[in-house]
């Protein structure tokens, strides 16, 4: 009994001790996290109040930084704008380049028809591209600025891509000269009859009192192919007149224009003939393309067009841009040419890359003088590069005549025997759509009308071409 009390008192006693050690060693544990979070949280205040000025920083830069791309980006725009207008249009306000005396003369021209009542015609001739429209442009807008000038001038502009015949061309001139309600109370049999109201119309002024009208014939060799040329014999006639000063300019790019003209059209014409024939050095060349890219100084950011003009004189000089302007200058002297490759370096300007480079110019030229015949050529399946090389085979050994599909056929069967390892052998109908597809893309001229059977499928349209072949 006495045994058993004391081993039951030491059971007591030394489960005691093992609770209190428990206990004291949670309560270490306890101590211990609560120091660690303590320490966490003081090092995640210390992290902000170090990382707050650099968040400030930080922001205070970026703002900055849109600012300032704000304005550059303002500035770009507007080089962008003007640059683009300059290149892409003819304005009138257009520097004119290298022909100072034809503008002196079709200035004086002109001023004496508006000033001094006198009837004239004239042509503008030069191929496409040399300035035609924009020094017309220029000498008209110089009159309007003139004081003994400013509306004491009726302009119509005719084009001989739209006004296709005299019928059309005198509705438009109706139209311009303002006198369709005049002509819609009239009722006209013919086209004879209207054009003679109209040049009644013209005829009851005189040179005092009428204001006069210019007559401009855009494209004026295609007016040369209206039917007798009913047109230009009247309006070549009231300018030979002395009634309702008239003057007639025509523009055209074929140098024989006279040759083409009826013996009764040219000889009321003033045989008047103003050229425009590309004649600068490549000097001039280069300072035109300083000038088409150059700023004015109206610019409103002073730096920006200071420091864009600075990098267009250091492009002049760079050999580089030299080589690529001399073999534009040798391809083709036309300006429109120069504008195209300006405004392909032009449209690369951005804000991250603000000013034009000899690289830009460089890419500029690649894309220019991309053949667009080539690039299709590189997207073609294999069978049709095979069929092109089958037509240029044929070409070859014929010396030019035509051929058909069919003989297009058995020369790549021909290659199939020969390379029958590494080629695969296509179906007859599917080599025929290869076929056509070329002729959609127009690699393949046919030597037919395309609209003469339009509703005929194709494959009878073959099989009639290939067995007709031996008559």
């Amino acid at each position: 009994m006495e045994l058993r009390g004391e081993g039951s008192g030491g059971v007591g006693r030394a489960g005691k001790a093992r609770r209190g050690r428990s206990r004291e060693a949670g309560g270490q544990a306890a101590r211990a996290l609560l120091g660690i979070e303590r320490e966490g949280r003081a090092r995640a205040r210390r992290r902000r109040l170090t990382a707050s000025p650099q968040i400030e920083s930080s922001a205070m830069n970026k703002r900055k930084l849109k600012e300032s791309s704000g304005t550059d980006g303002e500035c770009i725009s507007q080089v962008q704008k003007m640059l683009r207008e300059r290149l892409c249009h003819h304005r009138a306000m257009g520097k004119l380049f290298g022909i100072d005396q034809q503008y002196k003369h079709l200035l004086e021209l002109l001023k004496q028809t508006t000033v001094c009542g006198e009837s004239n015609s004239a042509l503008i001739i030069g191929p496409r591209g040399s300035g035609k429209t924009a020094l017309l442009n220029r000498v008209l807008k110089d009159l309007r600025e003139m004081k003994q000038v400013k509306e004491n001038l009726l302009e119509v502009h005719l084009n001989g891509l739209l006004q296709t015949n005299d019928k059309v061309a005198l509705k438009e001139i109706t139209r311009q000269l303002h006198l369709e309600n005049v002509v819609g109370d009239k009722v006209f049999g013919s086209f004879a009859e209207n054009l003679a109201f109209l040049l009644e119309a013209l005829r009851k002024g005189n040179r005092t009192s009428s204001c006069p009208v210019l007559f401009v014939l855009d494209e004026f060799d295609l007016f040369v192919h209206h039917k007798n040329q009913t047109l230009l014999y009247n309006l070549f006639d009231i300018s030979q007149s002395a009634q309702t000063p008239v003057t007639v300019i025509g523009l055209t790019c074929r140098q024989d224009i006279l040759e083409l003209l009826e013996k009764r059209v040219k000889s009321r014409f003033s045989h008047r003939r103003i050229y425009l024939m590309n004649s600068f050095a490549f000097k001039q060349y280069i300072r035109i393309f300083k000038e088409q890219l150059s700023l004015p100084a109206e610019f409103p950011d002073k730096a920006f067009a200071q420091k864009w003009n600075s990098n267009i004189q250091l492009l002049t000089e760079d050999k580089t841009v030299q080589d690529i302007l001399q073999n534009l200058f040798h391809y083709s002297k036309d300006l429109r040419s120069l504008n195209f490759l300006l405004m392909l370096a032009v449209s690369n300007v951005t804000v991250r890359h603000p000013l034009i480079t000899a690289s830009d110019l460089q890419e500029a030229s690649k894309q220019y003088r991309m053949d667009s015949k080539a690039n299709i050529v590189h997207g073609l399946s294999v069978l049709e590069i095979c069929l092109i090389i089958a037509m240029k085979h044929l070409n070859d050994v014929y010396e030019g005549e035509p051929f058909n599909f069919q003989m297009v056929y058995n020369e790549f069967q021909k290659f199939i025997q020969r390379k029958a390892h590494c080629m695969y052998n296509f179906e007859k109908p599917v080599v025929m759509k290869a076929f056509e597809h070329l002729l959609q893309l127009e690699l393949v001229k046919p030597i037919e009308r395309p609209s003469a059977y339009p509703n005929c499928p194709t494959d009878v349209k073959q099989w009639a071409a290939s067995s007709l072949s031996w008559l």
